[in-house]
């Protein structure tokens, strides 16, 4: 039986407690920043589309850059631009995060994405810069940046904590993506009535910040303080090759689910207020606060997913079992209605059930897969392995985001869903042979168990 969360918490120093922490809110920031572009999504809109309802209108012809629609599909455009860098720019940071030091990875990540945030949303704005092109590269180059930042906060974690209750701290931990997600949209609203531009300029001056913070605060192993890791090495830590690391157990399997999963889990993420906004004609600011429930019940459901993961031992039971419950859900919230409060509810708990798994794989599997037995030794393949899973994930996710808003544009939003519903199946299919495979290792034991007794 696993020890118990009290048993796994006295273990840790003051040194776990600001790793966790600065690791925590370092994600939080860069969440809370990328949040800020699915918020302003309705007035980034009607910025680049011409009001065609006055005399100025042929001026307006010139000084934007759309026909009325063309946005909506241009945004969906830069959401796929954003995730395939960002995916690429997974694999590669990755291999640089188990080569160099994590913490001047990280906040170059930290620190570039927030000077290229600020150049994108403010000061574009501010000198009336409309540029298709000048977007696509600036958001190439976010992507890239921004991927530098999980596998390096994942690295550091797994170097600070064991798998000993890792379930349930990585769990807690994960929710460092919701809470951002929170943050950044309750800054974007509250500067909104202002402009689009300060919301970018909040945000990306909040994430500068942070990341020179972290430069200054961040250790990212315990030999750094002179302490012993929990989970002594045989040898000296030597990088494994990309190849490898995709070779090893449970990583590709994974890796193809995530890909499923991250696709419904970032369409939410990055349309859920513009989706709100359109189909139930509310308020932008108030759809950004609405849209926070999703995240509320990813938090809910990654941390007691996580705990419930350690407990059993086996994290792909508790994965399947969400996942089949998340199809459930998305019917049930495709079929909300007018209602703000009983659309939180329905939005809390499909968050539960998509965002509760998107955690465990995203963080405690990928540590799980980054210092398993087959590394012998080698402590060097975190950074790469969560920079494969979580790179894989994006691409599925990236090809999405432009499907979504083509889906929408001519099927509507209920076919949206529908779409959903079979990426969740597809996430549970790819993790099945796991699913079986640990079903299997829990009869045995319980067999050997029972003639022990």
């Amino acid at each position: 039986m696993p020890p118990s969360c009290c048993g796994c918490l006295s273990q840790y120093t003051h040194h776990h407690l600001v790793v966790f922490l600065l690791t925590f809110f370092s994600y939080v920031l860069l969440h809370a920043s990328r949040k800020t572009f699915s918020n302003v999504k309705v007035s980034i809109s009607a910025q680049w589309t011409p009001s065609l309802q006055n005399e100025s209108a042929v001026y307006e012809m010139y000084t934007t850059i759309f026909f009325p629609k063309q946005a909506t599909l241009f945004l969906g455009a830069l959401d796929s631009i954003f995730l395939f860098s960002y995916a690429v720019g997974l694999y590669l940071s990755g291999v640089i995060g188990d080569r160099f030091n994590l913490r001047y990875v990280l906040c170059v990540g930290l620190c570039g994405s927030a000077a290229v945030e600020f150049v994108f949303g403010t000061l574009t704005e501010w000198l009336q810069l409309y540029n298709v092109y000048l977007y696509c590269v600036l958001w190439v180059l976010n992507g890239l940046l921004q991927s530098a930042v999980w596998p390096c906060v994942v690295a550091v974690m797994g170097n600070w904590f064991g798998k000993t209750g890792r379930g349930f701290v990585f769990g807690l931990w994960s929710a460092c993506a919701s809470v951002g997600n929170i943050l950044g949209a309750f800054l974007a609203s509250s500067v909104l009535k202002y402009g689009y531009e300060y919301a970018f300029l909040v945000t990306s001056v909040v994430q500068f910040a942070g990341g020179v913070v972290v430069f200054f605060g961040l250790l990212t192993s315990p030999k750094e303080t002179g302490l012993s890791p929990d989970e002594p090495e045989a040898q000296s830590p030597r990088a494994i090759s990309f190849c490898q690391a995709f070779c090893l157990p449970g990583v590709l399997p994974y890796s193809l689910a995530y890909a499923c999963l991250k696709l419904v889990n970032y369409s939410f993420f990055f349309w859920l207020p513009f989706y709100l906004s359109n189909n139930y004609k509310w308020k932008e600011a108030e759809a950004d606060r609405l849209s926070v429930w999703y995240d509320v019940g990813g938090i809910i459901g990654g941390t007691v997913q996580g705990l419930v993961s350690d407990f059993m031992g086996k994290r792909a039971p508790v994965l399947a079992f969400s996942l089949v419950l998340a199809m459930g859900a998305l019917v049930g919230y495709s079929r909300s209605p007018d209602d703000q409060v009983i659309n939180a509810v329905l939005l809390a708990t499909t968050g539960f059930f998509i965002g509760g798994p998107s955690n465990m794989i995203s963080s405690a599997i990928s540590a799980d897969l980054g210092r398993q037995e087959a590394l012998r030794g080698s402590q060097e393949a975190l950074a790469t392995v969560t920079g494969i899973v979580d790179g894989t994930g994006s691409i599925g996710a990236a090809g999405g985001q432009y499907l979504v808003s083509l889906i929408e544009s001519k099927l509507g939003w209920m076919s949206v869903f529908y779409f959903f519903i079979v990426m969740t199946g597809g996430s549970v299919a790819f993790i099945s042979p796991l699913l079986f495979k640990e079903l299997r290792a829990m009869w045995r034991e319980r067999r050997a168990l029972r003639r022990q007794l």
